[in-house]
């Protein structure tokens, strides 16, 4: 069985569970599957079991990687390279791009499809950023090309210190309900209690890393703009994290968008609603 946090999954799943060296830290990630190459990218307070629901699913179809990014699950955390002096927290979404890029050199990969939920969205246009070369295409799921705005900056930098202050677990258990939609926590509490509960396991600095990185992140919108590779959107109407408003100018700019909106959906679709996400990455992987 495999699990996510605690939850358990329905399916056996044979999967190779892979790791090495970044920087003298142990990165680890499990492939499955075989064909075409996918990267599954997880986002913030979560590892890549986030996304066993589409393991399941995708295996057939193609090849997965799906790493845990630095600081989560099995992979160890990874230090700044250069360090900021107050907080000591100065990663970025680039270093975590590079983290990616060097997953596809230890598997011999040269192109691939990448779709990133949430900061793994930020993390998938870092990476197209700099190696545009290596995507056939890249997905965003429930996630943004923006910059975080004045006031979510200011956010972050208080959830950093809230986490410097009573750890990552509490600060993820009052946050986590927020990402699903009313019906699910009204439909599904044991699930959504699963995933607070969970969060206990998190790295406080890793978590504190990763929202620095997101608040440092630039706009990266103009790498949407015009953009002839295929684009997946997958937008959760009652999503407070990645809101609709903010998505709808973005899915009109690149060249050959994919877009689904995934009404009375919040932020997490790959619980949520996950036989109408798996046939969108499907669908998607197969363009």
């Amino acid at each position: 069985m495999e699990y996510f946090s605690g939850i358990k999954t329905k399916a056996t799943i044979l999967i190779m569970q892979k790791s090495f060296f970044y920087f003298q830290k142990k990165i680890s990630y499990r492939v499955v599957g075989k064909g075409e190459p996918v990267v599954l990218i997880h986002g913030f307070g979560e590892d890549s079991h986030i996304w066993d629901k589409q393991i399941v699913f995708l295996q057939n179809h193609c090849l997965l990687i799906v790493p845990d990014l630095p600081g989560s699950g099995l992979s160890e955390i990874v230090e700044p390279k250069n360090l900021n002096k107050e907080l000591g927290l100065s990663i970025s979404l680039n270093d975590y791009a590079g983290v990616i890029d060097s997953i596809l050199k230890e598997e011999g990969i040269s192109k691939c499809t990448m779709i990133g939920h949430s900061m793994g969205g930020y993390i998938t246009l870092a990476f197209e950023e700099i190696y545009p070369e290596k995507l056939l295409r890249f997905g965003l799921v429930h996630s943004s090309a923006m910059a975080d705005s004045e006031e979510k900056k200011t956010n972050r930098l208080k959830g950093i210190e809230l986490m410097e202050l009573y750890g990552a677990g509490p600060f993820l258990k009052n946050t986590i309900p927020n990402l699903f939609s009313s019906n699910f926590k009204k439909d599904n509490p044991a699930i959504v209690l699963l995933f607070v509960d969970a969060a206990i396991t998190f790295n406080t600095q890793a978590c504190q890393q990763y929202y620095q990185a997101m608040m440092n992140r630039p706009d990266r919108t103009s790498l949407l703009k015009s953009n002839p590779k295929p684009i997946l959107f997958v937008i959760g109407t009652e999503d407070v994290a990645a809101p609709l408003v903010d998505l709808l100018p973005q899915i009109q700019l690149p060249v050959n968008p994919t877009v689904h909106i995934l009404e009375r959906v919040g932020h997490m679709g790959m619980w949520e609603a996950t036989s109408q996400l798996n046939q969108f990455l499907l669908d998607f992987i197969k363009l």
